[in-house]
């Protein structure tokens, strides 16, 4: 009966080159397959095995990374063609196990998988990365017993030590050129939606307009939209996608242009949102939707503005020192083919502040958990209003920062001003 075998002898000179030379191979490119391929060959080449498999731990099961036969050709579907058996104890036991004719050895009787394929001489050896199991060399041969012996397991075993760094510096090299390449292609996709943004905003004759967009990630879901219309007017919007980061932006793209759209072939405010409604509905099929603000402003001071379901914008007027936060209105756009949005008149004094935002200003919390709030919102509005508006702006933004002091950002933040002049 074979048995497992043990010893404290010294690696021969030959074996010190052969594990010198294989440890420089190894170290020769940071290349995970590369790495993973040279492992499993080198192991074939060194102990005369006619088959190797070589085994990665990944989200705790092992999964076979690489299959070769000894003329270095790739073997198909691996999990069929070797001992569970002996896998599930050298896994279990994190030791090697050596066996020169494993159809007679008595510890592998229960073992199908051996008599079936006629596995004969089996050298199994753990990875470990410290005291880590992350995966598995195996190597045997079907024809010939007593193909290994104690020197191929003390070789194989030290070659396993080596190779478990450089498959864990492999993995980090991955890691770490993954994480570049996303960093990368988010800071583009920040860039090209931060360009989705008007750069300049366009105003009219009597209207200062300033605006700020934040996002808690790389991306947003939060978008605004400032336009001169054919009747003269000035068209404002503020939207908030129900979602946050990638899927979320993808949609504020979409949507801004469908919304884009809505407002020119629309007759009013009203009838805008109800067309992006509709285009949203028939034209994506992610189930998010979006909160809208949506108002039109005119030289002699006319505000006419329709609220799908978005944070009710704040209208103070320091000529009276009275605020009030405009009706909220219906429900966002993507939901229903009915959308039931009234628009909503006013008429606007000099002087007077209209601060449009997402619900990513108001509920920003500090260190202790607090939302910044309408209240806080309002004071600074109060405070700055015989600024320009794109000083107001930035008093709120400097509010809100130094508000939240350390705290990370829980969701996006929009922000625009609109002062009339009169």
């Amino acid at each position: 009966m074979s048995e497992i075998r043990q010893t404290g002898s010294t690696p021969n000179i030959e074996h010190l080159a052969t594990l010198y030379e294989i440890t420089r191979t190894l170290n020769s490119t940071l290349d995970l397959d590369e790495v993973l391929e040279n492992v499993m060959d080198r192991v074939i080449e060194v102990t005369g095995a006619e088959r190797g498999f070589l085994m990665l731990r990944e989200g705790g099961e092992l999964a076979f990374k690489v299959a070769r036969g000894i003329d270095r050709s790739d073997l198909e579907s691996p999990e069929f063609q070797v001992s569970t058996t002996i896998i599930r104890e050298v896994e279990q036991k994190r030791r090697a196990l050596l066996t020169d004719n494993a159809q007679y050895d008595q510890r592998f009787a229960l073992g199908e998988s051996i008599m079936v394929l006629g596995l004969r001489s089996i050298l199994c050896v753990p990875i470990m990365v410290k005291d880590r199991l992350i995966g598995l060399v195996y190597v045997d041969n079907r024809l010939h017993v007593g193909m290994f012996n104690e020197d191929h397991r003390q070789l194989v075993a030290a070659f396993a030590s080596q190779a478990g760094a450089a498959i864990e510096n492999a993995r980090l090299y991955r890691v770490a050129v993954e994480k570049g390449r996303m960093e990368k292609e988010l800071q583009m996709a920040h860039d090209i939606q931060r360009g989705l943004l008007p750069s300049d905003l366009p105003t009219i004759p009597g209207f200062e307009v300033a605006a700020e967009w934040r996002s808690a990630r790389e991306v947003a879901g939060d978008f605004y939209d400032c336009f001169v219309l054919p009747d003269g007017g000035l068209g404002l919007m503020m939207a908030d996608v129900s979602d946050k980061g990638a899927p979320a932006a993808i949609f504020m793209a979409i949507v801004s242009g469908f919304m884009r759209g809505s407002v020119i072939a629309a007759d009013s405010p009203e009838e805008a949102l109800q067309l992006g409604n509709i285009t949203i509905l028939n034209e994506t099929e992610s189930g998010m939707f979006v909160t809208i603000y949506y108002a039109i402003v005119y030289e002699d001071g006319r505000l006419v503005g329709v609220n799908a379901g978005h944070n009710q914008p704040l209208l103070y007027s320091p000529t009276h020192d009275e605020y009030e936060f405009l009706p909220r209105g219906g429900r966002p756009l993507g939901w229903f083919e009915d959308l039931p949005v009234e628009a909503v008149e006013y008429q606007l004094e000099p002087g007077d502040v209209l601060v449009l935002y997402t619900d990513g200003l108001t509920e920003a919390e500090n260190i202790q958990g607090e939302p910044y709030g309408e209240e806080r919102l309002v004071e600074v509005v109060r405070r700055a209003a015989h600024l320009s508006a794109e000083e107001i702006e930035q008093q709120i933004t400097d509010s809100v920062i130094e508000f939240m002091g350390s705290a990370p950002p829980f969701d996006d933040t929009t922000l625009m001003v609109v002062r009339y002049t009169g």
